[in-house]
């Protein structure tokens, strides 16, 4: 779902322009350098009842409208409960944004998940801008899985289109994470929901990793509490994999991504709290250690 200045008030008309069946695509922009930002965990620190969203991250709203970060995504918790109310705070604040926004459904997002729907319509959809390839899953339909009608959409997708440059994919949780594996020493917000063994390693990463495209994910359940890491980065083959949060205000963070006319990604890890926007030095910084094995077969049997 899109949110921008001049969609609030119009839900029901975007939503049968944007989704249908899967979802429908749109018109692809002609190719030209372009930012986008993303923010996880928006709605702040647990415990405090903000209105909109976590406060230090609604000041820098001027310093992305004037950054020109044509697109904006919001990976997940942008509410504390999914209630009316809160969700017009959210709109509310949005519209100060000059970037069309896309929300990612969290678990407290989806908590309501028929106001959700109601409001802001399918939770996984895709859409090509600027000869990339967008696309926003949802976990909590099956315990942090993406099965059953949510892979199929996947599947077709992929094999479809196949005529782009970069792929993004993002969703809340942080589906690369497992006690087993190379992520395991990652810390993240919370395990909520997920099965004892999901099908991201063995099922959703082999469909990415045949393909030439470079892919970048990005997961919001990160730095809203003390014991939680505010973000990471790590590369395997053609995969990036960046996370992201706020809310303690230790760290808090956005992810600016760049995009040159060649299709060429850097990456801006941006402080929030306070005014040195980079007191956190360079997100590559922040990659995993190469002594853990980073083979996807390797990872895939550490689940």
């Amino acid at each position: 779902m899109i949110i921008g200045k001049n969609v609030i008030g119009s839900v029901s008309i975007i939503l049968s322009l944007i989704f249908m069946s899967s979802c429908q695509k749109e018109i692809v922009d002609p190719v030209k350098n372009y930012s986008f930002f993303v923010a996880g965990h928006t709605y702040g620190q647990p415990g405090v009842d903000n209105v909109g969203l976590h406060p230090p991250f609604q000041q820098k709203f001027e310093f992305l409208n004037n950054r020109n970060a044509s697109l904006g995504f919001l990976t997940g918790d942008i509410v504390k409960e999914c209630t009316e109310k809160n969700w017009n705070e959210v709109d509310s604040v949005l519209a100060f944004l000059d970037a069309d926004v896309y929300l990612v459904a969290g678990n407290h997002d989806v908590s309501d998940r028929e106001l959700f729907e109601a409001r802001y319509g399918r939770t996984y959809y895709y859409f090509k801008k600027y000869d990339d390839l967008f696309i926003i899953l949802d976990p909590n339909f099956d315990h942090w899985n993406i099965s059953g009608l949510q892979l199929e959409f996947l599947q077709k997708i992929l094999s479809e289109e196949n005529q782009v440059r970069n792929i993004f994919v993002f969703f809340h949780q942080i589906l690369w994470w497992s006690e087993n594996n190379k992520y395991r020493n990652v810390r993240i917000n919370s395990k909520e929901g997920r099965a004892d063994t999901i099908n991201f390693w063995s099922e959703i990463i082999p469909l990415f990793n045949k393909l030439d495209n470079p892919v970048s994910m990005f997961a919001g359940d990160m730095g809203a509490v003390s014991w939680s890491d505010n973000y990471m980065y790590d590369t395997i083959q053609n995969i990036t994999f960046i996370a992201s949060g706020m809310g303690d205000e230790d760290d808090d963070n956005i992810v600016i991504v760049n995009v040159s006319i060649e299709g060429i990604i850097d990456y801006d890890l941006i402080a929030i709290n306070g005014d040195d926007i980079n007191a956190l030095g360079e997100l590559e910084d922040y990659i995993l250690p190469t002594k853990y094995p980073v083979s996807i077969g390797e990872i895939f049997q550490g689940d």
